[in-house]
């Protein structure tokens, strides 16, 4: 990827104030960036708004999203410097739109169908009548010639709604999760729709390069596009399908993990897990696409083996609550649970726990302290757009120390390629990569992290977003 002079975000004004404005940079998103706390509300955690809320905190744009309660109707409001325009959602919307098509039609078929994606004729019908509510927000906010950067596949026809409508607009679209091979894509019934609302976009971004080039040969071969490469003709308009992988907030989860409240917590959290030579940790979503069957599996084989044992190693496996109305999702957290139980049960001593889960959300500053704590860090999704969990662990190990074993099927290997790199489907691979992490030699593993720690500096989600948008404004300039 060509590297360009770096900024935050086009410069912005808002016109007329906050409940009738408009904006010349507006950022389009399934969620707002923000959850309801104490009466209030506080930033939401997860990789997207980390990503995006230090941009638009610097910029005067506007964050065009759903609140994340159905049937509630909310006018624009303000939060940390960040103006929020509310679109509203139905109960029937979130469990059509969001629930049905977004997340058991599309998030299965672009993650290689891990799990068989359905098909359902009613959830199309709901994702394009809310992409197109969304549009509509858009579009009476938009000054003329703004930039609209539209994240994500919950809102892949927005695109093209605003070029028809609004072809002054400069639009580009992040695709944060894999974009699948043709072969799996052209499953989808309504895969040329899909296309033809992404190709209203001047620059389609993905977080590796071979997603932006299925996406390209799906445009020609299913959107009625030309072109060779990642260069699309569309329309008689081009586009651009590129890479830019999405990073972090390095400075600050680099400065947390200094803080001596946060070193004081890691501390506590060895002692109460009886001071174990080897902590390992996962921190996932509860989603099948995440590797943590396997990877209990492998830990689980390691004991059965002897080749590691409770007392000296510990797993703690944090799976955040996603998607509990989705019936896959349900049956994964019990298969889970099942899992631990029965390790638990055949290996826990009166001292030790084999493997701690904890079935919640934490703080930022509580998963500082855990990435602290933890000796060898297991990212082992079976695919991933990118993983930033992988990125935060390396950005907290200031001291150079720990381990990172990273699937190959993740986004970040394509950056952190001093991590101990594993296929997760070969649990004997896996098993021999978690027991090298654990006996790694401390100078071996400081040559490791510090190399990564050095490309996540360089890298971090100011350069992200600034590539991204000083890129926009080149292919739309010409």
């Amino acid at each position: 990827m060509a590297q360009h002079t770096q900024r935050t975000a086009p410069e912005s004004k808002v016109h007329g104030g906050r409940s009738g404005g408009s904006y010349d940079f507006l950022v389009v998103a399934n969620r707002l960036p923000v959850d309801r706390a104490n009466g209030g509300w506080k930033r939401s955690p997860g990789g997207l708004v980390t990503a995006l809320a230090p941009i638009m905190e610097k910029s005067d744009g506007a964050w065009v999203g759903w609140v994340g309660s159905p049937d509630e109707e909310i006018e624009p409001f303000e939060h940390a410097g960040m103006a929020l325009i509310p679109v509203d959602l139905s109960t029937s919307e979130v469990e059509l739109y969001y629930e049905g098509f977004s997340n058991a039609t599309l998030w299965p078929l672009y993650h290689d169908v891990i799990a068989p994606p359905e098909f359902h004729r009613t959830w199309w019908d709901a994702y394009r009548r809310v992409n197109e509510r969304f549009a509509v927000a858009v579009l009476a906010r938009a000054a003329e010639g703004a930039t609209v950067w539209v994240q994500d596949y919950q809102l892949q026809l927005v695109p093209a709604i605003l070029r028809e409508r609004r072809p002054d607009l400069r639009i580009g679209f992040f695709n944060h999760i894999p974009f699948p091979p043709p072969e799996i894509f052209s499953q989808l019934p309504w895969r040329r729709q899909v296309l033809e609302g992404l190709l209203g976009a001047d620059l389609v971004g993905f977080q590796r390069p071979n997603d932006a080039l299925n996406f390209a040969r799906s445009a020609r071969r299913y959107g009625g596009a030309s072109g060779k490469g990642t260069h699309i003709i569309a329309g008689g308009r081009q586009v651009r399908a590129e890479p830019f992988p999405i990073s972090i907030d390095t400075e600050r989860i680099s400065n947390l993990a200094q803080e001596p409240e946060i070193q004081a917590r890691a501390k506590q959290i060895r002692q109460d897990l009886g001071s174990p030579k080897t902590i390992m940790l996962g921190v996932d979503r509860l989603d099948y696409t995440k590797g943590i069957r396997h990877r209990l599996k492998a830990f689980e084989e390691l004991l059965s083996e002897g080749r590691i044992e409770v007392g000296e190693a510990t797993l703690i496996q944090v799976a955040s609550p996603s998607r509990e109305r989705v019936e896959q999702y349900r049956l994964l957290r019990e298969e889970i649970e099942g899992t631990v139980g029965r390790i638990n049960g055949a290996f826990d001593t009166l001292q030790h726990t084999a493997v701690r889960y904890l079935h919640h959300n934490y703080p930022v500053e509580e998963m500082v302290a855990l990435y602290l704590a933890a000796d060898v860090m297991l990212v082992t999704a079976l695919r991933d757009g990118m993983n930033l969990v992988a990125k935060e662990y390396v950005a907290s190990r200031f001291a150079g120390t720990g381990a990172l074993v990273l699937s190959e099927f993740a986004g970040a290997a394509d950056q952190l390629k001093q991590a101990l790199l594993v296929n997760p489907h070969d649990i004997a691979g896996l098993k021999d990569a978690m027991v090298a992490a654990a006996k790694m030699p401390p100078g071996s593993a400081s040559r490791r992290m510090k190399a990564m720690r050095r490309q996540i500096i360089v890298h971090n989600v100011e350069e992200w977003s600034a590539s991204f948008l000083n890129r926009l404004a080149e292919v739309t300039h010409g």
